[in-house]
């Protein structure tokens, strides 16, 4: 193995990407953990939008939907997701609501691969029940906010060109895994040596 390269599933040598991919799914999904696993085993950059977006506004995401509304934070998370792919090759994870829009999936289609992460609705709130850090769950009734955001947010990320689907019990290096397995099976994502 030369210096720099990882190994894949199937003792495939990997070393690198031959562009962005971008990890789509709600939130509590697996997108970060997830993708900083894929990242370091694949030697590429971690990217996170939604960090990118704390960094450049000097507040959390919460601050941003409290002061500034979920329109504009959107038209943030646009110009960012972006600038990312425009500038950067490796993992990006994106806010759950990102893939949304048709102007990002069209980016990302562009200049990269979507990569669902799907998990169950049951999966999710066992993610995400005990974390305040998600504003779009700050409602009466969480489990059903998040059940009607799941059944919203469905068909748009059932246009993603891999899906990958989360089990309960698996690890974040196993769901790695999962993702690179699906990444070579696709074809023209990954560097490998022959």
């Amino acid at each position: 193995m030369h210096v720099g390269q990882k190994t894949g599933l199937r003792g495939v040598f990997v070393s690198g990407l031959r562009k962005t991919v971008a990890l789509v799914g709600m939130m509590g999904a697996g997108k970060t953990a997830v993708g900083k696993a894929l990242a370091t085993r694949l030697d590429v950059p971690f990217l996170d939008s939604d960090q990118e977006i704390e960094k450049a506004a000097d507040r959390s995401i919460a601050e941003i939907f409290s002061r500034d509304g979920e329109a504009f934070f959107r038209a943030r998370e646009t110009e960012v997701i972006g600038r990312l792919l425009d500038t950067e090759r490796g993992i990006l994870s994106t806010g759950g609501g990102a893939f949304l829009s048709e102007v990002n999936r069209r980016m990302i289609a562009d200049k990269g691969i979507a990569v669902w992460l799907k998990a169950d609705l049951d999966l999710l709130w066992s993610r995400v029940k005990h974390k305040n850090t998600r504003p779009l769950l700050r409602t009466a009734n969480p489990y059903e906010t998040l059940r009607e955001l799941v059944a919203a947010r469905t068909p748009a990320y059932e246009m993603a060109g891999i899906v990958v689907e989360a089990e309960p019990g698996l690890s974040i290096d196993a769901m790695a895994d999962k993702v690179i397995g699906a990444l070579a099976a696709h074809g023209g994502i990954l560097e490998e040596d022959q």
